[in-house]
């Protein structure tokens, strides 16, 4: 599903730039009603790319797209039609230079919403950004416009635009600032601001081409609408502290779920006793490693966090016998585990902590055990619903008998023997 949703991200917003360069090189193909509208559809594209940024508290994208709208209209008013007087030589100077810049800026800020006072700073960014080519223009500084367009070096490009090296240079270092920030945060909404920055420099390369500025910043806006959906996506389906699917995508995966199946329930044992201990930014960690050691499962199960130390695994067509041994491995990782414990000097920066981690030979642990309750489908007709009641009632008899132990329900007379607990039993629905 990641591996689907990484090649979506690169896929449409790459088939909405190849449109805007068939739009642009071959504008007699375009429908009749689509050249209509296209003047007006940058406005809307950045509009609702706008409005759910509004919604889903994503600043980024609200600015970006706010800037986007800015320049649209800017290089409509004075640089459409190929001017070259002093405003649409400034207006094409500030696109080029100011505006990546701009949306670097934005990448690297911590994404803070909208509606508060932090929203400040980055409306001030698109302020200045678009206050400085004005001023340009006002005080007629044509020796500014002279020092932007003249070139780097003696570089010979392999193509001709009417960017100048300036521009070019600001366009390279902001996408790799942009891509780096995308990177390191993995957002999604990042990404497509790397994008933007594409679309906003292929529109300034094709100015000339009537149908290139609009096309491209449409395509631009479409692409920042669809990282706020796909992000608001993740966050519905994927929890945040851990990084694994979470409940709601553990329901949806039941619900295609094939008639041969195998489900373990996994706690955290006296997980409460971490968090009185050592506090919960260690319990926060120790969830953490529990989620990624339990990520490694082989046999092709599927980990999902289902709601506070609890974990869920499913084995989608593997029976009992063929789910165990790797739920057993699992238990065994998990108790031989050491958390390092933050020390005070301990840096900030999680990457530079796990350069450090291992070098204090002293360093305070905390190791914690698991307790796995298994069961699977004993009839067709067993709902997963049901079989999650199971493994949950056998992780329920492992905590009964010691914790850090594995327990399996297997037949269908062990279900009613044993029993559903009656606060489960109140949740779910038996088939």
């Amino acid at each position: 599903m990641t591996s689907l949703r990484a090649l979506l991200g690169i896929a449409v917003p790459a088939v909405l730039l190849v449109a805007v360069f068939g739009l642009t090189t071959r504008p007699e193909r375009a429908p009749a009603t689509l050249i209509t509208l296209l003047p007006q559809m940058p406005y809307v594209a950045v509009a609702v790319a706008a409005a759910l940024g509004l919604i889903f508290h994503r600043g980024r994208v609200v600015f970006t797209a706010i800037g986007l709208g800015v320049a649209y209209a800017a290089f409509d008013k004075f640089c459409a039609g190929g001017g070259t007087d002093l405003s649409a030589r400034t207006v094409f100077a500030a696109l080029c230079v100011l505006a990546p810049a701009v949306i670097a800026l934005l990448a690297w800020m911590e994404e803070r919403g909208t509606a508060n006072v932090h929203a400040l700073p980055r409306l001030a960014l698109v302020a200045a950004a678009s206050a400085l080519p004005m001023w340009i223009m006002a005080t007629e500084r044509a020796e500014t416009l002279e020092w932007v367009y003249a070139p780097l070096g003696d570089v010979t490009l392999p193509i001709a635009t009417p960017i100048p090296q300036l521009g070019l240079a600001a366009f390279a270092v902001a996408f790799v600032a942009v891509v780096v920030a995308a990177a390191v945060r993995r957002s999604v909404v990042i990404a497509a601001l790397a994008w933007s920055l594409v679309a906003l420099a292929f529109a300034l390369h094709a100015s000339a081409e009537l149908f290139a500025f609009p096309s491209a910043i449409t395509a631009a806006g479409a692409v920042l609408a669809l990282a706020v959906l796909v992000d608001a996506n993740q966050m519905a389906f994927r929890d945040e502290l851990t990084g694994l699917p979470g409940r709601r995508a553990l329901d949806e995966a039941l619900k295609a779920i094939g008639r041969r199946c195998t489900i373990a329930m996994i706690d955290v044992d006296r997980f409460k006793d971490v968090n009185d201990a050592h506090g919960h930014q260690v319990g926060d960690e120790v969830l953490r490693m529990v989620a990624s050691r339990l990520a490694r499962v082989g046999g092709g199960g599927r980990v999902f966090r289902y709601g506070g130390e609890e974990f869920t695994v499913l084995f989608s067509g593997k029976d009992l016998s063929e789910a165990l041994p790797h739920r057993a491995a699992l238990r065994v990782d998990i108790q031989r585990y050491q958390v390092a414990m933050r020390a005070p000097d301990r840096p900030a920066r999680p990457a530079a902590g796990k350069r450090r981690r291992g070098s204090a030979p002293n360093a305070k642990t905390v190791s914690v055990t698991v307790s796995i309750g298994v069961a699977a489908r004993v009839a067709p007709n067993d709902s997963p619903e049901a079989v999650i009641a199971a493994a949950d009632e056998a992780l329920y008899r492992a905590k009964q008998e010691g914790r850090n132990a594995l327990r399996a329900i297997r037949s269908r007379r062990e279900w009613s023997a044993i029993g559903v607990r009656r606060d489960k039993a109140a949740l779910f629905r038996w088939v």
